[in-house]
């Protein structure tokens, strides 16, 4: 899987630990912990999303040129766009309640959208490795997560 691999990867580069995911047909929710002081959240999503689009686009490529069209933007320097415009939500979150909420909302999504309808039955998410110790498609860092706090 293109993200999961892409996550693997940027967590190598830049130093973060996952704590939540979930994986949508059409969008992602992605809770990182950066264990660097410095660190540069354009310059993680930059790594996930570039190496996502290009390998996504190479498929569509050769695989089904019709559905490479309608990622078609009409210019010359990009001519495709794989992700939706603008950088994701990004916040900072502070409080032991306030992360459980986050992980809360995004285990959820699968649920709220009617794919589901318990969050730990959907494949592509870290709910099912925080509630069944299930291992998914990104490993989670719960040792860095505390738990106890959330």
């Amino acid at each position: 899987m293109y993200f999961a691999e892409a996550v693997a990867k940027a967590r190598e580069k830049h130093a973060f630990d996952v704590w939540a995911y979930v994986i949508m047909p059409e969008h992602v929710h992605l809770l990182i912990w950066p264990r660097l002081e410095i660190y540069s959240i354009s310059a993680i999503l930059k790594s996930i999303k570039q190496s996502v689009s290009r390998k996504a686009i190479g498929w569509l490529r050769r695989e089904n040129p019709t559905g490479l069209a309608q990622l078609a933007t009409g210019q010359k320097d990009n001519p495709y766009r794989f992700w939706q415009d603008g950088g994701g939500y990004d916040r900072n979150i502070r409080k032991a309640e306030t992360l459980r909420k986050a992980i809360d909302y995004i285990h959820g999504n699968p649920v709220k959208r009617g794919l589901v309808e318990n969050p730990e039955d959907w494949p592509w998410s870290s709910c099912r490795s925080w509630m069944l110790d299930e291992e998914g498609p990104i490993p989670i860092d719960k040792e860095s997560c505390n738990l106890s706090l959330v």
